[in-house]
């Protein structure tokens, strides 16, 4: 399906939701989806999603750009509004990767893992990355926006990149509807947003099966610093623990890999 425009009738036909996708923003250029969301003061339905072709501005976690050739990947955000989903930010970072995780699991059976906080690898490289922003009112969330980047059918990625990165198409051996892709990974994700709120362990050991860190010696990047240890755990809220010699500690934020790469 590359270099074709999306098709809203075949992916609203897969689209089985209760309120993610059901209000529906197609944008052919935008800065970037999440800044979409987050920039203006329109009232947003919670589950409104916002899709673009293109992003000149499109970002990764710590600011980091997220290059998306037009028209054959996905790039696009969610608005939740209902303060309910907001007791566990996280945790919201995990239901939406392992959303696409299982996605492409179960259309494609990739050998996909995840990589804390928000990265999906399969076979060591990137084919999917999540970025959750929020807006405040004093301490409350008011609205949390979650934007995902998902290399679909681009075949080649020129520059130089912390991970590798990979495709659907590069690993499937073969053009990917992106509709399909879309569909199952918003059905997946307003469930695991359900289980957030009713069985949040079953999300979170979801999660740590399909992490393959957990127990390794482990690197941690933030600035220009690093540590090594062992990523020992994620706790209830997701947050790493992290065990330097006899000392465990909880880290937030971060850039996570193993000793050696």
């Amino acid at each position: 399906m590359s270099d074709i425009n999306f098709n809203l009738e075949e992916f609203n036909l897969q689209l089985d939701t209760h309120f993610i996708g059901t209000n529906i923003y197609f944008l052919d250029h935008v800065e970037s989806t999440n800044s979409y969301l987050m920039s203006r003061n329109e009232d947003f339905e919670n589950g409104t999603v916002v899709i673009a072709e293109t992003q000149t501005k499109g970002r990764g976690r710590l600011d980091r750009t997220w290059l998306s050739d037009p028209k054959v990947n996905l790039t696009f955000s969610i608005a939740l509004t209902k303060k309910d989903l907001f007791t566990s930010p996280a945790m919201i970072n995990f239901a939406a990767s392992l959303a696409v995780a299982n996605a492409l699991q179960n259309l494609f059976q990739l050998p996909v893992e995840l990589k804390w906080p928000n990265d999906v690898l399969v076979k060591g490289k990137k084919i999917s990355g999540i970025l959750m922003e929020s807006i405040s009112a004093g301490s409350e969330i008011t609205r949390m926006v979650v934007g995902f980047g998902i290399n679909v059918n681009q075949s080649n990625f020129p520059g130089k990149y912390l991970i590798l990165p990979t495709s659907v198409k590069n690993e499937y051996r073969g053009p990917i509807s992106r509709e399909r892709i879309l569909s199952e990974v918003l059905n997946l994700f307003e469930q695991y947003l359900g289980f957030l709120k009713f069985d949040k362990k079953m999300l979170l050991q979801s999660w740590k099966e399909k992490c393959r860190m957990i127990g390794e010696k482990v690197k941690i990047e933030s600035g220009d610093t690093q540590r090594f240890g062992v990523f020992v755990d994620v706790d209830e809220d997701g947050f790493l623990l992290f065990r330097e010699g006899a000392q465990t500690s909880k880290i937030t934020f971060g850039d996570v890999s193993l000793r050696g790469q």
